[in-house]
């Protein structure tokens, strides 16, 4: 059978095209999922997502070893079920500073300015505070304050104000530096997801048709130009074709993924896995990059933390009210602190989270605790996907090279020392216990180093690996389609030239828009 549009990927990215792209109610449009309905019941409830973790609906991949971590393999959670990670994340709403946008642009890549993308994120967004010149309230995308902010997490905000850190009550209004409570994207206490937001509207439409379970393993082409894809589903190889256009959006694993087992790609790279070679991109899975962050946690001297989010009393209270342990996102406030006075942009972002946040949740300790999740958002260390030549199939090779840059490590080094000084503060004297990690102990740069490479993790918003410029590493022109091809494109976290230094969701969702948006333009023909 064929369609107009082919999307691979019912992710943040390929909801919101989903949606434009069949709004017209006569554009026939196929959305391919890996993964099924977002019906599990802990995805809807904030407090629960780590919970969904190294489920069925996580790809749950692994780095390599990293060498800046130790040896460590870290983990790389991924959504396999419609929305995407969008449906396992912590829902922080932020867009990143408006300069990351604009050395897009001044790269070479038109149309992405800030000013330009700002009417995107406006226009997708129904924002709870109301309409401003950075918001919207007419999109279906849910964006709130917390229902109910733990008294911890607000005491993080007074402390930081009280050693002399600026406040702020909007990160994404075009000044970042500061320190508040996040915005999420949530709806009367549940998660909201681009799935809730995009696809399941979208779904009532009969030119709208979404394949769950349906793993995508080939690209087809006619000559240079991609005609169709092969998947699997319930055990059987089928086929579909697409009259105009398909479009990407596995996100930064499994977009590059897909291009080098379809022939796309490093020639030494497909011949050693025995894939014949179809066109030649060097950069498909280079200019791999993501955050890091690393847990500064204390133990906590009243009981108020999310240790107890699963008490009796908490999911009555969560039913009843949404409101509670439960509403929590974990990661309810945070802050943007510029280090360097000549950097376009801060270079830390903190996610504060009123429980434990230890090795992604796995090496928590017992009783009530907080973290203070220091987080390099200014991402130096560049790593690479490849696909792996003994099971080409199998999950690719991950290298995030983390740390591999002294520059992140220094980074990282200022931040805990920043975030032990805000805990220090008075506004934490009722609940500040001992230090859990680093340690009281720990206070030279020798040992930080060290603590560093134990304990630092990804912030999980990998992108970059099919990378939007004019250089030689380009995959996708500004318009996102795949350079020396026809009739495909790429629209995920995969294309960003460069890291935002923010959560990657709200800017994920805007590339959909940016892609539907200049098909549309296009008229969605060859």
């Amino acid at each position: 059978m064929s369609w107009d549009y082919l999307i691979v990927g019912a992710g943040s990215a390929g909801c919101v095209l989903a949606d434009r792209l069949s709004a017209d109610g006569e554009s026939t449009v196929l959305l391919l999922e890996a993964g099924g309905p977002d019906t599990a019941p802990d995805i809807h409830v904030p407090a629960r997502f780590t919970d969904l973790f190294h489920t069925e609906i996580d790809w749950a991949y692994e780095t390599l070893p990293q060498p800046g971590l130790n040896g460590r393999r870290e983990y790389v959670p991924r959504g396999k079920v419609y929305g995407g990670t969008s449906s396992i994340n912590a829902m922080v709403y932020a867009r990143g500073h408006p300069s990351d946008y604009d050395r897009w642009a001044e790269a070479g890549n038109a149309g992405w300015r800030y000013e330009e993308l700002l009417p995107l994120f406006r226009d997708m967004q129904c924002q709870g505070r109301g309409a401003s010149e950075h918001h919207g309230v007419d999109g279906p995308l849910h964006v709130s304050d917390p229902r109910d902010p733990n008294p911890l997490s607000l005491a993080f905000v007074e402390a930081a104000g009280q050693i002399g850190q600026p406040l702020r009550d909007d990160f994404n209004a075009g000044v970042q530096e500061g320190f508040g409570v996040y915005q999420t994207t949530t709806r009367d206490g549940r998660r909201w997801s681009a799935a809730d937001a995009f696809l399941r509207p979208a779904l009532a439409r009969a030119n709208l048709e979404a394949s769950p379970w349906s793993l995508v393993t080939e690209l087809l082409f006619e000559g240079r130009r991609c005609v169709g894809l092969r998947f699997e589903r319930d055990g059987e190889t089928r086929e579909a074709f697409a009259r105009r256009e398909v479009i990407l959006c596995g996100g930064a694993i499994n977009s590059p993924q897909l291009l080098l087992l379809s022939g796309i790609g490093p020639p030494e790279q497909l011949k050693a896995c025995g894939i014949p070679l179809r066109h030649a991109l060097p950069g498909v899975g280079r200019n791999l990059m993501d955050h890091v962050q690393v847990p500064v946690a204390w133990h906590c001297r009243e009981p108020v933390s999310l240790v107890a989010k699963e008490d009796p009393e908490q999911l009555e209270l969560y039913q009843r009210e949404r409101r509670g342990l439960l509403s929590s996102n974990l990661g309810e406030a945070g802050g943007f602190v510029r280090l360097d006075p000549a950097s376009p942009a801060p270079e830390l972002q903190y996610h504060f989270g009123p429980g434990w946040f230890i090795r992604h949740g796995f090496g928590d300790p017992p009783g009530h605790g907080f973290t203070a999740l220091t987080g390099l958002v200014a991402t130096q260390s560049i790593g690479a996907l490849k696909l792996d030549p003994e099971c080409p199939q199998g999950p690719p090779l991950i290298d995030l090279a983390c740390l591999t840059d002294e520059r992140d490590l220094q980074v990282l080094l200022a931040g805990v020392r920043l975030a032990r000084k805000i805990v220090a503060a008075p506004a934490f004297d009722r609940y500040r216990g001992e230090e859990f990690l680093p340690g009281e102990e720990v206070e030279d740069d020798a040992g930080l180093r060290l603590f560093l490479r134990d304990f630092a993790t990804t912030i999980y918003h990998p992108v970059g690996s099919c990378k939007m410029s004019q250089d030689v590493l380009a995959v996708v022109d500004e318009r996102l389609r795949v350079r020396g091809l026809q009739g495909l494109r790429v629209a995920d976290a995969s294309i960003m030239p460069r890291i935002i230094n923010a959560n990657t969701n709200a800017p994920c969702m805007m590339i959909g828009a940016k892609a539907a948006a200049m098909i549309r333009q296009e008229g969605g023909g060859p």
